[in-house]
């Protein structure tokens, strides 16, 4: 590959990243103003049906435009659109397909969620399914000829404009009187109106980029060969399981939580409340995740150009770097959530309900983080059929929990089936993935020192915890605001100090990180 194409190769995969962290960024932010307006059931409503539309994001943004880039990538404009011609019925049929059983048959899946009422909801969203060949294939066109621009504007804009409508739909709540479920139709449907939204800045970037855009009735043809159909579903479908981990898990909630709480005898409404409650976890675990995502725009495209590169022992250093940082950073952000979770809980939601659950659900963040830092290093070596076999271990042992484990524990139950079935995918890569990988955390006993660090950081925040907690007479948004400010900044501080002087990482590794050497020169004063 020559120097300057593998230059904008990686430029490419940067700009992605980086658009998929302010996607997740928004994504985490509007769900708390979102709950603040609607209460618990609102959230609880929305949530419950979220899930389907996170899947045909996925479709559209991710799996099917990667595959069609893979596909395309190097041909001229002739074969490039014979190749769009194979695949486009396929999307197309699979799309109509999803738009048609769910609109069809919305009242069953509602019923399946344990509540009848979320089927105008369902509706709604399934409409979002109809965008997916529009979407997917003009983003796998640019993709394929190295124009990630698109995309990414595309996916910003897309997620901007749904936020605003989620928005003004909360805000109708308070002002015209209008019920959860109605807010949760209006939420939902900014799905449809922010996909319109990319759909028109991809025309704009065709026209710009191509002089025109491809229109999909020039697509239509017969349906391909059977040799095409297996290449299709078997590296799209890979892709949409690797892409949509997270999703597959809260669709799972979505089924057996409500459900699972009213078989033990809990009354609807309740559970209802209940299961929004648990959602409160959600932003938490998506802020948190957005630490992985800027990593992982740090190491992705290096860890492929190595590849490509053939230099095998630098790729394994930064692969190795990348999972250690990757633990050391995700944990220590679970266990500060955790021990700062009733300030946090209270400022951001107004009341101390499912601080308990919360409390373990956020330890999801080192999981999936480890998790998604394999599946980047699996994904820089094209090994995707790796990241499916541990997807597919997860998503049944969170499939076989979920349901028992609420209907004995509550949420509390939900939340430790979500870290088993994460957990299981992270043992899934260790017994599968590169031994010499594999032994990351043996090295130089790096989960010992990690230990001794995180340690110190949870003493020193359950100290703080205590003194706030039995010195405040009057509980206030605005008190456990500075509260949690402050207790974020004593944990990151005292996490970072013995972070240098246990010598988690080597001189090496800092002076790789951005600003690593002036942070190392400050512990070491210290």
């Amino acid at each position: 590959m020559a120097k300057s194409q593998l230059h904008h190769l990686m430029r490419g995969a940067l700009v992605l990243t980086i658009a998929s962290f302010v996607a997740k960024l928004l994504s985490a932010i509007y769900r708390v103003p979102f709950q603040n307006l609607v209460g618990d059931q609102g959230f609880y409503v929305y949530q419950q049906v979220y899930p389907l539309y996170g899947i045909a994001i996925t479709l559209a943004l991710t799996s099917f435009p990667q595959f069609l880039s893979r596909v395309t990538v190097g041909q001229n404009p002739l074969e490039k659109r014979e190749t769009l011609k194979a695949y486009f019925p396929m999307i197309a049929t699979l799309s109509l397909g999803l738009w048609f059983f769910l609109f069809t048959f919305s009242g069953i899946v509602a019923f399946a969620m344990g509540n009848r009422e979320l089927a105008p909801l369902i509706r709604v969203v399934s409409f979002t399914f109809l965008l997916i060949p529009s979407l997917a294939i003009r983003r796998g066109e640019f993709q394929g000829s190295m124009h990630m621009i698109p995309t990414a504007v595309s996916q910003v804009v897309e997620q901007i404009v749904r936020v605003i409508v989620i928005l003004l739909a909360a805000y109708s709540f308070k002002v015209f009187d209008k019920t959860v479920y109605q807010v949760g139709t209006y939420a939902l449907s900014g799905s449809l109106v922010g996909g319109i939204a990319a759909f028109f800045v991809l025309r704009y970037y065709a026209y710009q980029i191509h002089g025109g855009h491809t229109r999909l009735t020039q697509l239509l043809g017969p349906y391909p060969e059977k040799r095409i159909r297996y290449r299709f579903y078997k590296e799209a479908g890979m892709l949409t399981i690797y892409g949509s981990l997270l999703i597959i898990f809260q669709l799972i909630d979505s089924f057996f939580v409500v459900n699972g709480l009213v078989a033990s005898g809990m009354p609807l409404h309740e559970a209802q409340v209940t299961k929004g409650i648990f959602d409160r976890g959600q932003p938490l675990v998506q802020l948190g995740l957005v630490v992985a995502t800027a990593l992982s725009a740090s190491f992705l495209p290096a860890l492929t150009n190595y590849l490509t590169a053939n230099r095998e022992a630098q790729f394994r250093f930064s692969a190795k770097m990348y999972l250690r940082l990757t633990v050391s950073v995700a944990f220590a952000a679970s266990l500060g959530l955790a021990s700062l979770m009733p300030f946090i809980n209270y400022t951001l939601f107004k009341d101390f309900k499912g601080t308990n659950t919360l409390l373990i659900f956020v330890f999801s963040i080192v999981l999936m983080a480890t998790v998604q830092a394999y599946q980047s290093i699996a994904q820089s070596q094209n090994r995707l059929r790796l990241s499916l076999r541990a997807a597919s271990w997860g998503c049944a042992i969170k499939l076989f929990l979920t349901g028992i484990l609420t209907y004995r524990f509550g949420t509390v139950g939900t939340s430790f089936a979500t870290l088993s079935g994460l957990f299981v995918v992270f043992l899934v890569f260790l017994r599968y993935d590169d031994r010499k990988l594999y032994l990351f955390f043996k090295e130089r006993s790096f989960f010992i020192r990690l230990g001794i660090a995180l340690f110190g950081m949870a003493v020193s925040l359950l100290i703080y915890d205590l003194a706030w907690y039995y010195g405040i007479q009057e509980w206030h948004r605005s008190t456990t605001l500075w509260i949690s400010l402050l207790g974020v900044v004593l944990g990151a501080s005292v996490f970072l100090f013995l972070t240098i002087k246990c010598q988690v990482f080597t001189v090496r590794e800092w002076l790789y990180l951005p600003k690593g050497a002036k942070i190392l020169r400050l512990g070491v004063k210290k």
